[in-house]
């Protein structure tokens, strides 16, 4: 999919942009890639220009909600095919993403992006070759690029999200020369893709996925016994289980996680929101 280039606008953003049109002002500077960079809009009585391409004001926008420029209007980073599955603004400006209005990553504290350096740095990425198995937004992938991992195989199930992050300047694009080809992004389930995964060909596994009420095989003993075949002994794993209370949910999904990865080949701990394991 080709990247997304044009402007992002948030409620906020939209209405600071019509506020400077108000007060008679030429010029407008500020970010519309979600703080990513800095530029400058020319204001003009009808509409507006943004690296030289014209674009009407905006209308009435809602709150908690991405606008992107679809050829025609400033339409919701959203898509709707079963799921409702949206790009969501944060204060942090790294977005996070929705779907049926369930929130896919921590934002309550940090950035979902800071929140992905801790996870991975668990992993010790650097020169290694990492399995990210539900690749999201891409913020481990991002993180594993820029701590210097070799190569990142990082797996999608869900074309939504991927485009996503076509739409999203936060996430890695795999085709930009600065990775230098090192981020390998598929459109697979890797529950069936890692079969193709060689013996002890991965250093390190980044597991993070979706509750275990909607992707149960993902939280599997057979799916547990591949991530162990093809991670090398040594190699470490971070797992994602989130933090369900005990009182209410009646299980206790990481400790449960932990006995599985055990019985796989795996000394397990608990860590921040998930479990760590080594490959014994």
């Amino acid at each position: 999919m080709s990247r997304y280039t044009g402007p992002l606008l948030t409620r906020d953003t939209a209405l600071v942009l019509l506020a400077a049109r108000e007060r008679g002002e030429a010029r407008w500077g500020g970010s519309l890639d979600l703080g990513r960079t800095q530029g400058e809009a020319l204001l003009e009585d009808e509409g507006w220009r943004w690296h030289g391409i014209a674009y009407p004001y905006p209308g009435k926008l809602k709150d908690r909600t991405l606008y992107w420029w679809d050829g025609e209007d400033f339409a919701p980073v959203s898509r709707y095919a079963g799921s409702l599955i949206k790009l969501v603004p944060t204060e942090w400006g790294v977005p996070t993403f929705e779907i049926d209005g369930i929130k896919m990553l921590p934002t309550s504290r940090e950035s979902p992006l800071d929140d992905a350096q801790r996870k991975v740095a668990l992993v010790e990425p650097r020169g290694k070759v990492v399995l990210d198995t539900c690749g999201g937004l891409g913020y481990f992938a991002a993180c594993c690029l820029a701590a210097g991992a070799t190569r990142i195989r990082s797996f999608e199930k869900n074309g939504d999200v991927l485009w996503l992050r076509t739409l999203n300047p936060w996430s890695p694009d795999p085709d930009a020369p600065e990775h230098g080809g090192r981020l390998e992004l598929a459109h697979a389930d890797v529950s069936h893709a890692i079969s193709d995964v060689p013996d002890a060909s991965i250093d390190a596994v980044l597991h993070d996925p979706p509750r275990f009420g909607i992707a149960g095989e993902l939280y599997s003993q057979a799916f547990y016994d591949q991530l162990a075949r093809v991670l090398r002994r040594g190699g470490r794993l971070f797992h994602y289980t989130g933090s369900p209370n005990r009182l209410t949910s009646g299980r206790d999904v990481p400790g449960e996680v932990a006995k599985r990865l055990e019985k796989a080949g795996f000394k397990a701990q608990r860590a921040l929101d998930g479990v760590v394991g080594l490959r014994r």
